[in-house]
């Protein structure tokens, strides 16, 4: 039956162009954001775990700055700490070989004392200016807190989120400290530290001699104290370096996994399209058939 109220070939037609115009704006969406789930609408659940997996990484960036940081302050006490250690020619070690030195009969101690002087202020000025981002744990102060915790990781088990972090007791590395408590200024009985010992009045006296004997023990002692801190800062630095990696690592963990929920195989998208184009174009044809075969209609009333 021809009618001129309902067509329903063009009807048809145009139902099948509707579907085949909504496809085809799905696809463009696709090739233009990259992603065939970009909306919560595309597909709840996988948008619902990219957001978080997003959220996640987001809060690792963070945790990779965390370090950077933390590894930038850790290199600089370990490298004060290494350089008031130091070597034959200045620091601990030749404030050690002067005082042995200074056992030997009739020598001029004043002169030592002027090398010792000059290590132990060099020694004071290397402490205090060991900081980093106002941080120094070389030289403290009151205010300095007694723990320092450094975010090294970061991880969500459903929806409880932890950090972890390394945990370092400021003390084991103090050389100065407003209490006089460190390696080097804590004194002994008599009132005497590695950076105030004088031997200008000592003589060859037997006494005198055993005064140097405990000064020579004194520094050897702050030598090994120093040596363990900095053996320790290296260790955190180590660890600072793998926390580091493992971080990024995971980071690009994240986003490939994030990439095979979300993200559009454009291969396939652009074989779609070539096809839905096709398709759109013969469904203006044959919705223009449809709507053309009305008027044949009209050959009956000539």
């Amino acid at each position: 039956m021809s009618s001129l109220l309902t067509n329903s070939t063009a009807m048809t037609a145009l139902q099948t162009l509707r579907s085949v115009s909504s496809q085809l704006s799905s696809t463009q969406t696709r090739i233009s954001t990259g992603q065939r789930v970009s909306t919560a609408s595309d597909n709840a659940a996988y948008w619902s775990i990219a957001t978080s997996m997003r959220a996640d990484n987001a809060a690792l960036s963070a945790v990779s700055d965390s370090l950077g940081l933390s590894a930038a302050t850790v290199d600089t006490e370990y490298t004060a700490l290494n350089t008031v250690i130091g070597d034959k020619d200045s620091g601990l070690v030749k404030l050690q070989s002067l005082l042995v030195e200074a056992k030997t009969a009739g020598i001029d101690r004043s002169k030592i004392q002027a090398d010792i002087t000059q290590i132990q202020q060099q020694m004071k000025s290397t402490a205090d200016a060991a900081t980093f981002n106002g941080v120094n744990w070389l030289s403290t102060t009151a205010s300095t807190p007694a723990t320092v915790d450094l975010v090294s990781s970061y991880s969500r088990v459903q929806s409880t989120p932890t950090t972890g972090a390394i945990t370092l007791t400021v003390s084991s590395y103090s050389l100065f400290t407003a209490s006089t408590s460190g390696i080097l200024d804590t004194q002994t009985t008599s009132g005497v530290s590695v950076a105030n010992m004088t031997i200008t009045s000592l003589t060859d006296a037997a006494s005198d001699q055993t005064t140097l004997d405990g000064y020579i023990a004194q520094v050897t002692a702050a030598i090994n104290s120093a040596a363990s801190a900095a053996a320790d800062l290296g260790a955190v630095k180590n660890r600072i370096s793998t926390n580091t990696e493992f971080v990024k690592t995971l980071m690009d963990s994240v986003d490939r996994g994030i990439g095979q929920l979300v993200d559009a195989d454009m291969n396939q998208e652009s074989t779609r399209l070539a096809a839905l184009q096709v398709q759109q174009q013969l469904g203006v044809q044959a919705l223009s058939i449809a709507n053309n075969s009305s008027q044949s209609i009209l050959s009956l009333f000539r």
